[in-house]
């Protein structure tokens, strides 16, 4: 039976002005909604560095090797802080000088939250990426360049495909990655799901309880995410014969 004390504690999770479970919903909705845009630029950037990487030109592979090792290699919450504050300043001042944008233009920090993620997972996606396409036999990309097919439709037809059903498990590992890491876009004054624990925690002193709700939003948010690429995978799959 729970104690008075800890009623009440649950009961300052009320929706509304009298209890704080709107600002956790919604500090968890933006941690999702940061974390898929973050995601989608990180793929996206992913597959033009395991292209990069994988090409017969020398220049184009050290271009992604360059990119994929410097992120790596370095604490993704330096490389927020660094584009944060010097990145956002240098793309403000081009936009300005180019004439897109006026003298008052400031990137909030959302918008530089979900880019300085996909930055940081492009460079994990890509490796990832390209272990998925070094894993499709070579023979069925020669087998289509002989056939006639061009790149686009090789792409399209034979890589990609295969491309995505080898490398879904470790795509999903870095995605409940950034939804960890989403947490650290709070030190640029980013609102995610952190953000609405701590909000909460420094104001009632409830720090055990606060944090544990916070924790309790990050478990769950996995535990879905994990039974999404569950599924995701068997889908991609299906008619395969296991050895």
């Amino acid at each position: 039976m729970a104690s008075k004390s800890d009623h009440s504690l649950w009961l300052d999770m009320a929706w509304g002005a009298e209890g704080w479970g709107d600002e956790f919903a919604y500090g968890l909705a933006l941690t999702v909604q940061i974390s898929l845009a973050g995601y989608a630029i990180g793929l996206a950037l992913g597959l033009l560095g395991a292209f990069a990487k994988l090409s017969g030109r020398p220049w184009l592979r050290f271009i992604g090797d360059s990119y994929t090792t410097t992120i790596r290699a370095l604490p993704e919450l330096l490389l927020i802080l660094l584009f944060y504050y010097a990145g956002t300043s240098a793309l403000e001042k081009l936009l300005v000088h180019a004439g897109v944008a006026s003298e008052d233009l400031q990137i909030s920090p959302f918008v530089a939250a979900i880019a300085s993620l996909g930055l940081i997972y492009g460079a994990y996606l890509a490796d990832v990426l390209r272990g998925g396409i070094q894993a499709i036999p070579p023979g069925q990309i020669e087998a289509a360049r002989a056939y006639g097919m061009h790149a686009p439709l090789r792409f399209r037809r034979i890589v990609f495909p295969q491309m995505i059903r080898y490398a879904i498990p470790g795509m999903g590992n870095q995605w409940l990655n950034i939804t960890k890491d989403s947490a650290l876009v709070s030190v640029i004054g980013a609102y995610e799901l952190l953000s609405a624990g701590r909000g909460a925690a420094t104001f009632t002193k409830e720090y055990i309880f606060y944090y544990s709700v916070t924790a309790l939003g990050f478990l769950g948010l996995t535990i879905v995410s994990m039974v999404v690429f569950v599924r995701i995978e068997r889908r991609a799959n299906r008619g395969v014969r296991r050895a």
